[in-house]
């Protein structure tokens, strides 16, 4: 079985983190995000993923060669020479995704994080017999997406409807999906939306089902998510998984700290804070809501909350908030405050 995984976007929204590295690579809960989604595939049998790339293409494949053999899964490329939209990419890999089983492959979002029932949507996939299986998940506010109407007893997708202004759906698009091969005869090579224009075409025929998923979901591509992701992740290693939670006097809540990260004296770490390899927090630090990602150093006394710190230096005393995200060869003087405000590299 196979699997293709969009990460041709340029990660506007993370920027200057995407400056150095594609979205994909960035360190979510301290390993690159898009090794959740490689793990969950290869946990299910699937053999082969496919990388459809556009933006830095060097250090892809450089992401290549370090994983695929650690991983045990075969994992290739296929580089898009321009974008071409969020189904374009299918149309550059079709002789890929195609092979002597002619079944059923899952396409994913790279900045999608949740717990990923693969498995389920394989046995709710062979149940409806249809063309295409989307996940969908229950969103708070439906009026700012487009939303999915479907039969809820069936899961058959009925229409869609862009941002609606009366309640039609709480269901959104929860960017995975797992298509018969004869999906890719409807798709043209050109920049097209899977979305817009190719699941229209595949409800009409009444071949589109909707699959609910259970547990958390978000969409991580943006500063807000970024945060919200980690807190909801950490929230389920918390039910799941808490030895891999850090815990202490000094820890309030849901903490990841890598095993090689060097924690000073008199720190307070929480709630949900990932702290990653080679980091050092120096001396009655105090961190909640944030990532500190591999390398990155938090001098005496500074206080983090609800940023995103990269590669960097926080310098003595210093107070950052309110989702500032630091990239790499940043530095941020003793004693200085910054809430809210964009740094440039």
């Amino acid at each position: 079985m196979k699997a293709l995984i969009l990460v041709g976007g340029f990660g506007t929204r993370l920027r200057p983190l995407t400056l150095i590295l594609p979205k994909p690579l960035v360190d979510f809960a301290n390993k690159p995000m898009i090794l959740y989604q490689i793990e969950a595939l290869k946990s299910i049998g699937v053999t082969e993923v496919i990388l459809a790339i556009n933006y830095q293409p060097e250090a892809m494949v450089r992401f290549l060669k370090d994983y695929e053999s650690k991983l045990g899964i075969k994992i290739t490329c296929s580089q898009e020479t321009e974008p071409l939209g969020t189904v374009g990419p299918l149309a550059v890999a079709k002789d890929k995704l195609i092979d002597e089983s002619d079944g059923p492959f899952f396409v994913l979002n790279s900045d999608v994080i949740c717990k990923f029932p693969l498995e389920k949507m394989i046995e709710f996939h062979k149940a409806h017999g249809g063309e295409a299986s989307i996940m969908v998940t229950k969103a708070d506010e439906p009026s700012k997406y487009g939303v999915v109407v479907m039969e809820e007893t069936t899961g058959k997708v009925e229409r869609f409807v862009e941002k609606p202004k009366a309640f039609v759906s709480n269901k959104i698009n929860a960017g995975i999906y797992l298509l018969n091969p004869s999906v890719l005869d409807r798709i043209e090579l050109k920049p097209t939306s899977i979305e817009r224009e190719v699941f229209p075409k595949i409800t009409a025929d009444q071949k589109l089902y909707a699959m609910v998923l259970r547990g958390f979901w978000m969409d991580i591509g943006q500063p807000r998510d970024y945060i919200t992701g980690l807190e909801l992740y950490l929230n389920t290693l918390r039910n799941k998984a808490t030895s891999k939670l850090s815990s202490g006097s000094h820890i309030r809540g849901n903490v990841l700290i890598d095993e090689i990260a060097v924690i000073e004296d008199g720190c307070t770490f929480g709630p949900d804070v990932a702290v990653g390899p080679e980091c050092v927090v120096e001396a009655r630090a105090t961190l909640s809501h944030c990532t500190v990602m591999r390398g990155a150093r938090i001098n005496k006394q500074a206080c983090i909350s609800n940023c995103t710190i990269g590669w960097n230096t926080v310098g003595q005393g210093a107070c950052i908030e309110n989702m500032i995200i630091l990239g790499e060869e940043m530095y941020v003087f003793d004693k200085t405050a910054c809430n809210g405000c964009v740094p440039s590299s």
